[in-house]
């Protein structure tokens, strides 16, 4: 099929580049910086002094020095995350970053349905994509691993009756519940191998039959225990008993991913 021709592209920015699972050749991983801020591009560059700096984390060299990448060997557990919130309140600048607009405006533009019964925001951060896609569910729900970020987030929403939030460590933690929408963005290259798969089988206990899965990751180099694409390949791989990819997208800054449950009865799986 011919990308241009692809019917799912029409409402989606002029600059994302459709590719699908019969294309050969992996794309290069493209480096570039977010600039939200210097002190997020110091984090994400993988320094070892500036992380343990800025984050207070003691023992922080000695992590990425067993990773020889560079990369964090193991999971971000949340006190990565609240050492980022410690003095910022948006230190990804979710709310006035041109690339987290677009981003968001692409993910919904994705959406292969116009409304879902039930959606799971893995990662929800402050809340301001969890706030635009409220409107197109029923139910949604919001995880994330800092206390003082959800409050942001319910405060974000407070005029959307239909969403409440979760504190939630994934994969540890999960919501109980069945899901016709999942949205994983920018957080499964947070987790090492193991705990990926391990997020594939939570996701695949969770899904309704014929549920969407959406995966949105950056792909500059940054010291995550997985790059974006690794772990987008990686959940697409673990999830293809019960999923097959519906629609790819990528762009210079991060690819979007849309998955359909295709194994009926998926949530009673796990």
């Amino acid at each position: 099929m011919d990308p241009g021709r692809c019917p799912e592209a029409r409402n989606r920015p002029e600059s994302m580049r459709f590719f699908h699972r019969t294309m050969t050749g992996a794309p290069g991983q493209i480096v570039r910086d977010r600039r939200p801020v210097s002190r997020r591009f110091l984090l994400q560059s993988g320094g070892v002094a500036a992380t343990g700096i800025l984050l207070g984390i003691r023992g922080a060299a000695g992590a990425e020095a067993n990773a020889p990448t560079g990369r964090r060997p193991t999971t971000l557990d949340p006190d990565y995350f609240k050492g980022m919130y410690a003095t910022e309140s948006d230190p990804w600048k979710f709310a006035t970053s041109p690339y987290e607009r677009d981003k968001y405006a692409a993910t919904l533009a994705a959406l292969p349905r116009t409304h879902y019964a039930s959606a799971l925001d893995v990662g929800c951060s402050i809340g301001v994509f969890t706030h635009q896609l409220c409107p197109r569910c029923d139910a949604l729900i919001g995880l994330d691993v800092v206390p003082s970020v959800l409050d942001a987030a319910r405060a974000r929403c407070a005029d959307c009756p239909n969403a409440r939030f979760m504190l939630a460590a994934v994969p540890g933690t999960w919501p109980a519940g069945q899901f016709d929408l999942i949205v994983i963005s920018e957080v499964a290259y947070y987790l090492d191998r193991p705990d990926l798969a391990r997020l594939v089988a939570r996701v695949e206990g969770a899904v309704l039959p014929e549920a969407d899965i959406v995966l949105v990751h950056w792909l500059g180099v940054t010291h995550y225990p997985l790059s974006g694409d690794d772990a987008a390949e990686g959940f697409i791989a673990g999830a293809r008993d019960f999923a097959r990819v519906l629609t790819q997208a990528r762009t210079a800054e991060y690819r979007l991913d849309v998955l359909r449950v295709t194994k009926p009865g998926a949530s009673s799986g796990r």
